[in-house]
This record gives structure tokens, C-alpha cells and sequence, in this order.
């Protein structure tokens, strides 16, 4: 994945702010949204996008397009910054595949010990009875 070919293909919109704020929201448009579009993408290639597409599918639009919005600060710049920064760790983390799992056999020192265990729990509760004349 190059971060750069992928930053230079995302589209921002700046918009105003909702919310309280007085006359700062009224004219200043800070709050920033960010659209990817996935499958027009040149920098990812045909598996990451369908690797994507499969992670990503509820935060996908139905023309598969990503989109990300952050008015949390008061200028544009910041909320532009934090906004790709949001971007870029959805979509590293969109792009990690597990690790397939080996299955493994229980050690046999581990069942012994588990046996012993119940052993001595039992041995325990034998004790607490009544005595048998």
C-alpha cells in the first residue's frame, strides 16, 4: 500500500460545522468529509480492494465509497489532518490479515495434572463426610 498514491486520490469537501459554536459555526466552514472511492483506486491493487470491499462492506456506500467526516476542531486544517490520519488507520487495519491458527495437541503433563487435581478436590470432599460405621 503507498500512503501517498492513496492521499492523492482521496477527495475532501469542506462543509460548516453543525452544532453550538455561535457565529464561528454560522460562517466558517470547518467541518472537513472525506470520500475514497475503492474501486476506482490505482493504488491498491485487485486484492486489497476485494480484501477491502470484504472488511469494510458496513462502512461502504453501495458505489463502494468510503466516506469520513471530523469537525472536532475549530480549523479546517486540523480536522483535515485528523480526518486522513482516521482514513489511513482504517484502512492498514482493513489490510491485515490474521494469522491462521495451528492447531495444537494438549500436553500430556497438563491432563495428568488436571486428573491429580480432581484427585485432590475429591480426596478434599471425601473428608468433609460423615464416617461410615
Amino acid at each position: 500500500m503507498e500512503t501517498d498514491k492513496i492521499i492523492s486520490e482521496l477527495q475532501f469537501k469542506a462543509v460548516r460545522s453543525s452544532g453550538a459554536g455561535g457565529q464561528n459555526v454560522n460562517k466558517v466552514a470547518s467541518k472537513v468529509v472525506l470520500s475514497f472511492d475503492l474501486n476506482a483506486s490505482q493504488a491498491l491493487s485487485e486484492e486489497e480492494k476485494a480484501l477491502l470491499e470484504n472488511k469494510l462492506a458496513s462502512r461502504l456506500t453501495s458505489e463502494k465509497i468510503l466516506i469520513l467526516n471530523c469537525d472536532e476542531d475549530r480549523s479546517q486544517l486540523k480536522n483535515k489532518s485528523i480526518v486522513i490520519k482516521r482514513f489511513l488507520d482504517i484502512i492498514t487495519a482493513g489490510l491485515l490479515v490474521p494469522k491462521i491458527r495451528k492447531a495444537t495437541k494438549v500436553p500430556k503433563s497438563v491432563i495428568r495434572k488436571r486428573i491429580k487435581d480432581k484427585k485432590t478436590v475429591s480426596e478434599i470432599k471425601k473428608s468433609r463426610r460423615k464416617p461410615d460405621f
